[in-house]
Order: structure tokens, then sequence, then C-alpha cells
């Protein structure tokens, strides 16, 4: 994987290698904003920001390639990059070391045309590389400590990478034959990320070489896999191996897990357990009366049956989420017809990137130009992460709550409205349907991957009332409407509130983490630790879900640091056990819930997977990513209850 490590020149910068042709042709390609980042981190020289090479603001989600500026500036900035490029490459040129603290967050303001603020510095610093991780880049934890990590997701791997590199003797438990969690069950026919792809890696790991701007199910097992080879975790992790649950022994400071594998029960005993199974791994199929009578396949987009050919088939699709608009367009072209059945329309935002390909002369700029990809990268970080925050509070005093929350956010759905109607055209029949009658961002946003064009295709019905029932091959719904289909696809999401369901966590009072939560309450302080739960972290646990946009890489990071950083102050204190004290645990969540109370995530008009029966928010984060990265810097021992001396026991397979 190239530019994975850090050992390379200051950054772990890449190598220029081209010849001037191949340089001259791949900067034609260059997003103008970063290059003239590149220009002038390695010359130094500020008048790169200065007129006429000022670039205009970067709007919404426009990389904003040409910067705003005339073809003939844009020039000028590319033959100025190849001149630094040749130097660099013939052994002429140095490499100058990267901005940090204010100069790093006035140049990124310099390239996006507003200001970002100054807090942001140090964590943007660390993301890019241009300083050392605690966590990634640390020495060593230093102790005879044993973790077992449930789960080889993007979780599992990034605790199971932080937790090898220092040392730790770590075993992770996965009940498939891969690495890969959600993007190796979730293969389904047009299946990919919503996040940008060069912002949906791990810091510790950038990878240069995507292939799309919105990657692919495909190339994003691809990057996981090349991850865990790379970090050598095939070696601890024990594939084919089923979680049935884990008790926490009191007596000795350990975990007990019991695990299937192969058909045989057996204990795994650990100091550390460490949940990495996430919130959407349990697909959900609605109990609709007569669904054993379907003659035709039927089965859920995270359980695709491949085998199933679906040419000149009929095919119903229930549920209008992301896995559907990314499976109907793509397989509206093969199926004879499709028919979906929505139960309530979805925001669609646009984004000109999404079905977009990286040019391969942007490829190179991206393996071989020193500090374009984590310039690219943080101009990303700003664009998707944080800025949209401010606009999902609501306004009490705003006059129109039923349509939007404040100001920004109506003006945000009628943009989201009037690009609807675009699309869809003469269809006024599509748009009562489609058109969503509450807030923008109060579900899940989308993006447009193709999805209204193929609404508006012959061989496609868009039907809004819900279902009722099967009869045979026949779809009943609600308003007595009957519907023939051949195959059956169930876009219906999963259990996400039901979190860690079905294993039986037990922890020092015997209590189950079922009875403590109950199946839709979940709840745990920064979402990572429980009380009556030692030494048990999780990763994308209760309220760590991102419904502002960021990546989910970025949150798993930061979990992972704070379950490191309390593993060290556990060995400097020779410490057995922590567990969050009640109280500490109370007041992060009581935080939590006010939080949502401002927030769109509660607005009334709307039904969510976010919230629970109750009303409450158990998924997402109420937090800015980077209230988050700060809350989950420095654990202390003082916010646990302490098991003070190590005690010896017995680990490994019992």
């Amino acid at each position: 994987m190239p530019d994975a490590h850090r050992a390379t020149g200051p950054v772990g910068l890449p190598t220029v290698t081209a010849d001037d042709v191949a340089l001259r042709d791949a900067l034609v390609a260059g997003n103008i904003p970063t290059l003239l980042l590149v220009l002038r981190t390695l010359t130094g020289d500020p008048r790169w920001f200065e007129p006429p090479f000022r670039p205009s603001r970067t709007i919404a989600m426009n990389d904003n390639d040409t910067g705003g500026l005339p073809d003939d500036i844009q020039q000028e900035i590319r033959d100025a990059v190849l001149d630094v490029l040749r130097d660099l490459r013939d052994g002429t040129g140095v490499l100058a070391p990267p901005p940090l603290d204010g100069e790093l967050i006035a140049m990124l303001s310099e390239s996006l045309g507003e200001q970002v603020p100054a807090e942001y510095a140090e964590s943007m610093a660390e993301d890019a590389g241009f300083v050392p991780s605690d966590v990634f880049d640390g020495p060593p934890l230093g102790a005879d400590l044993t973790v077992v990590i449930i789960g080889a997701g993007i979780s599992g791997i990034c605790a199971g990478t932080a937790l090898r590199r220092l040392g730790v003797d770590v075993t992770i438990l996965e009940r498939n034959d891969d690495v890969g969690g959600t993007w190796l069950d979730n293969d389904y026919p047009g299946a990919g990320v919503d996040t940008p792809s060069h912002l949906y890696a791990f810091s510790f790991a950038p990878w240069a070489s995507w292939t799309r701007y919105y990657a692919k199910q495909p190339e994003i097992l691809d990057y996981l896999r090349r991850v865990a080879d790379q970090e050598g975790l095939r070696s601890v992790i024990r594939f084919g191996t089923e979680v049935l649950g884990a008790s926490w022994d009191a007596a000795s400071s350990v975990w007990r897990v019991r695990v299937l594998s192969g058909g045989v029960e057996s204990e795994i005993v650990s100091d550390v357990l460490v949940s990495s199974v996430g919130q959407l791994n349990r697909p959900v199929i609605p109990a609709l009366p007569g669904l054993d009578t379907f003659p035709g396949p039927a089965f859920h987009t995270a359980e695709w049956d491949h085998s199933v050919d679906l040419a000149g088939k009929r095919v119903g699709v229930v549920g209008t989420g992301a896995s559907a608009m990314q499976v109907v367009p793509t397989i509206a072209e093969q199926a004879g017809s499709v028919v979906v059945f929505q139960r309530s329309p979805q925001w669609v935002a646009p984004n000109g990137n999404y079905l977009r390909e990286v040019d391969p002369r942007t490829q190179l700029l991206f393996e071989q130009v020193p500090y374009y990809r984590p310039w690219y990268r943080l101009r990303l970080m700003w664009m998707f992460q944080d800025k949209l925050h401010p606009t999902l509070q609501r306004d009490p005093s705003w006059p129109d709550a039923d349509r939007s929350i404040n100001a920004i956010n109506d003006k945000h759905r009628e943009f989201f409205t009037r690009y609807l109607r675009e699309q869809l055209g003469d269809r006024d029949d599509l748009v009562a349907k489609s058109l969503p009658d509450y807030p923008p961002y109060g579900k899940r946003m989308l993006l447009d991957c193709d999805w209204f064009s193929t609404l508006r295709r012959d061989d496609v019905s868009l039907v809004t009332s819900g279902v009722a029932a099967i009869d045979g091959a026949t779809v009943v719904t609600d308003d007595g409407g009957r519907h023939d289909v051949d195959v059956l696809v169930f876009a219906t999401g999963f259990s996400a509130r039901k979190m860690l369901h079905p294993l039986d966590i037990r922890g020092r009072s015997g209590e189950s983490l079922r009875e403590r939560w109950g199946d839709d309450d979940a709840w745990a302080h920064l979402g990572i630790e429980i009380p009556d739960f030692p030494n048990l972290f999780l990763m994308y646990g209760p309220n760590t879900n991102l419904g502002h946009g960021g990546s989910t890489m970025f949150h798993a990071e930061c979990q992972v640091h704070y379950m490191v950083e309390l593993l060290r102050e556990m060995v400097a204190a020779d410490v057995a056990a922590v567990e969050v004290r009640q109280e500490v645990c109370d007041d992060y969540v009581a935080r939590v819930d006010a939080a949502h109370e401002n927030m769109i995530w509660t607005h009334p008009g709307m039904s969510t997977w976010y919230r629970n029966a109750a009303g409450r928010v158990v998924t997402n984060s109420p937090w800015k990513l980077l209230d988050y990265w700060t809350m989950t810097r420095r654990p202390s021992l003082d916010e646990h209850l302490v098991t003070p001396a190590r005690q010896s026991s017995s680990k490994g397979v019992a």
C-alpha cells in the first residue's frame, strides 16, 4: 500500500519519479486550490494565495477544480508546480516541512475561501500526518496485556492496528471468513460509500489510488483487506468464529468470552474486551403476513443472492433508503421491470463527484506529488465534517417548523426541492410522491446516483402505499393495490437500535447489557464505556453514528485513541481493571440527550431509525467531530472505579 507508513521523509511523503511529460499532463487534471496549497508548502512563498492567484470560495460539495481562475493563471500555477517537482525529482530541491498551527489554518482557509476555525489545527495536523499520532505512532504499551476484539470490520481493523503497533497481545474474532465487516456483507449491485473516498480511509493507512471519488464496495473491501494484510492482522484473526457472549470474572479481573467455531464451543480469556460489531450488522426483514408463500427469491440487500438472474424479471424493492437508491438504478437496465415500495420519501442531494471516476492523471498527483493527498483530504474534512453541524440546530422561534428548523435549513429545502423538480421535469406525479414533508437532514441525507432519472423510466414504478402482506407472487399494499413480482428485495435496513444483539455480555454484577439497555435504549459514556462492565470498550457504540457528515474512520480513530490512552494510564498505575463511574456516564448521557433536544433528529415530523420507541436518539452523535475528538483525547482514571493490583490469570483458550 503506497504511502501507508510515515517512515519516509518528514511525514511519509511520496517520491516524485514521473518524467516531465507525465507530470505536465497530470497537472492539467489537478485541483487548482490543492495545487496552490502544494506550491505554498513547497516554496514557502505567500504570493500564491494573493491576487491574481487567490482561488474563489469552494461552495457546498463542489471540489472547485478550477479555483474560479482564468485559464492563463491556472497554467501559471501548473508551470510553477512542475518546476518545484522537477527540482525535487532531480535532487536539486529540498522538501519543505509541513505547516502547523496557525499557518496550517491560514493556508487551508485561503484555499477554501472561508475561515476555518483555529481550533481545528491540532486534529487536522494529526489526520494529515503532519505530526505523529500518539496512538498509531507512539511507543509500545510495555505491559503483558491481552485483548480480544469482536469483529474485523472497520472498527476492528482500526483497534487491532493500534494495539498491534503498541505490542499488545491481540486476538480478533470474526464470524465471517474474511475481513471487511459491513463491506464484506453488503455486496449488492451498486453498493458504495456516500463519503468521499479520499476521506474514507484511515489516517494511519492513507490510500492514494482510489479509482472513484465515491468508491464502490469492491474497492472499499480491497482497501480494508490491504490494511489488514499490511498490518499483519490476519495472523491474529480467528475467522469463522462467532462470539456467543462474555462474562466478567471479578475474581481474576478478566473477560471470559464464549465462542463457537466449527460447531464447537470454547472459551477465551482476556484482560480487555473490545466490541467492534457496530450498529449496521443485523439485517431487518419485516414480518409481513404471507411472506412464506412467496414462490420466488426473496432476500435482504445485505444478503444479496448473486445466483438470481434478474434479466427480464419483475423485481419488487421494499424501501427507498440508501441501499435502495443504489440498487434500483443499478438493476433497472437488467430487470424487466422494477416496482419500488416507498414508506416515506427521502431528501436527495446532487453531487457532481458521486458518479465520477478519478482521472488516472489525477491519481498520479495523489501518488507522487508531496502534500497533494493530505491537503486534498483536509479540504474534504472541512467541507464534509463539521461545517453543516450549526445548520442542524432547531431555532425555537422559527415559524415554519413543519417544513424546516431554521433559516439556513429552509434554504437547503428550497435548493433540494428545486433540484428534485428539475430532475423529474414534467412528471408531477413523481414530484408529489418524491417530495418529503419533513425538514432536510431529518433522516439520513442521500446522494443522487441517477435515482430521479431512474424513476422516470417507463419500466420503473413508485408505489407510496405501505406493504401490507404477500399473497403468493403478489405484493399487497395498504390501499388494496396488488403488484405481481418475480423477485422480492428488502432494502429495509438494520436493527441499529438493538446494539450488540444477540451477544450475551454480562458485567461485574452478572447483569447483561440487554437487561440494562432493553432492546432499543443503548447508552454509554462517549459511546465507549458502560458502568458495571470493566475493561469493556465499544467501537461504533451508542450515539456515535455520524448524521451530519464526516467519516466513520475518523470517529473510529477517536474511540481507539481514548481506549489506548486509558490503557496507558492503567499500565502506569498498575491497574488491573477500569470501570467508568455511574455518575460520569449519567452526566455524559444527559448532555447527549440535552444536545439532541436542540437538533433536527428529535423533530417530531418524521420517523427515523435514529430514535427509539420513546423518541430518544440512540444512534447519532450530537457533537461536532472536533468536539468528540477533544473529548476522547485525555481519559482520566479519576472518572473510573479501579481494581488497583494486577492479578495473574491464565489467558488464552480454555
